[in-house]
């Protein structure tokens, strides 16, 4: 069976179609500034040339049904109809709690998805939008949901509640979700393999650091506690995000700075983070070229970088009782030589002794430990869409 993966954002389609008999990529594609002039499709079909289409498209239908057409193009399709294609699954950022695992779409999961949009307010409304265009486009095949959120389900109360009046956990479900799942969910897969243990025996740390970073603590095949809570905010120190914070900031900084309740929410989720505190850039790699050259705040950035995700190490050996493994992995994780360094630094009380040369190495898949090291690090690169495509199979037989 061949699966079309989809990961629908505001104005963005993501796609890859994956051959699920050795599952292998045929073809990847992104269609971006959908709704928007300039709109272009970049599609790159396994063992040709990629093609590039600029054509205006008003809709998410719109760019679906013009993905669907270069799928079957005679010069650079990759499929003779569409009839080839099994499955869809749909990357969905949150499920809220009605569901722990990914589900075939039906009108209840829909009303789901459409209940989260208060939550996940940027992620949710183009995922939906997402399916029902590829839903109206493909009609005859199954659909499938896989969830960001579902992978986080397992903690327990102690981990997901906050210490709020309970009230408002029982009429507003605010609680702690986690995101990033179907990365957290494929790397801890991979970590147990290449530990040679069982997922279920293994007490396993992933720390999935790009632009958005979150870590998860696994113990015994289920999450025990991770990073991201009621939204991707808090937590780690990420590109524009703030992470962990006093709430009273919140209230201080609004009548100080006179915001909104939406302007405040954009001030912690666009303008602080690694940009608000360097103010050089949002992205890791310039802080870390600034930061050398006598460029005070990049160094103090980093700085608390890499205290914040210390932190969390520490907060998860406690819980696990021990741990076997650090995965490293996502666009930071994979390629970053000098965080992951600086992140295991001084860490050998907990057993955690990187082999700085073995650590010169970017986007393989690799045990970076010393021999002696108690705790392995591993490079794992990710792969959501593979995660995608299995539970899209699994559910279309």
């Amino acid at each position: 069976m061949k699966v079309l993966v989809v990961n629908c954002g505001s104005s963005s389609i993501k796609y890859q179609v994956v051959d699920m008999t050795d599952e292998s990529v045929l073809a990847v594609g992104l269609v971006d500034r959908v709704g928007i002039p300039g709109t272009t499709l970049e599609h790159k079909p396994e063992g040709k040339d990629k093609v590039l289409i600029k054509k205006d498209l008003p809709d998410h239908t719109a760019g679906m049904k013009l993905v669907l057409e270069v799928l079957i193009n005679e010069e650079y399709g990759i499929l003779k109809s569409m009839d080839e294609i099994g499955a869809v699954g749909h990357r969905v950022v949150h499920g809220g709690e009605e569901f722990a695992a990914s589900v075939v779409i039906d009108d209840r999961v829909k009303k789901v998805i459409k209940d989260c949009f208060d939550i996940a307010p940027l992620h949710n409304p183009p995922n939906l939008m997402g399916i029902e265009a590829c839903q109206e486009l493909m009609p005859n095949v199954k659909h499938v949901a896989v969830f960001d959120t579902a992978f986080h389900q397992s903690m327990d109360a102690a981990n997901f509640l906050y210490a709020l009046p309970y009230e408002v956990y029982e009429k507003f479900r605010v609680r702690r979700y986690g995101f990033h799942g179907t990365s957290h969910f494929y790397v801890s897969h991979r970590a147990a393999e290449m530990l040679g243990k069982p997922y279920e025996q293994c007490k396993i740390i992933t720390l999935h650091l790009g632009n958005g970073a979150s870590m998860a603590a696994i113990k015994d095949g289920k999450v025990i506690d991770t990073s991201m809570g009621f939204t991707p905010l808090e937590g780690l120190v990420m590109g524009t995000r703030s992470g962990d914070i006093d709430p009273a900031i919140v209230f201080f900084l609004m009548e100080k700075l006179n915001l909104s309740a939406s302007e405040a929410n954009n001030y912690f989720n666009k303008k602080s983070g690694m940009l608000g505190l360097s103010g050089v850039s949002n992205d890791l790699r310039d802080i870390l070229e600034a930061a050398p050259s006598g460029n005070e705040r990049a160094q103090i950035a980093l700085d608390v970088y890499y205290n914040r995700v210390k932190g969390y190490i520490g907060n998860y050996i406690a819980k696990l009782n021990g741990c076997d493994c650090l995965v490293f992995t996502a666009g930071v994780g994979e390629n970053g030589i000098d965080v992951r360094e600086n992140v295991c630094k001084d860490l050998e009380y907990l057993g955690i002794k990187m082999d700085v040369e073995k650590n010169k190495v970017r986007g393989k898949e690799v045990d970076v430990a010393t021999d002696d090291s108690r705790v392995r690090i591993f490079i794992i690169p990710t792969n959501e869409e593979l995660v995608i495509a299995r539970d899209t199979l699994n559910l279309a037989k």
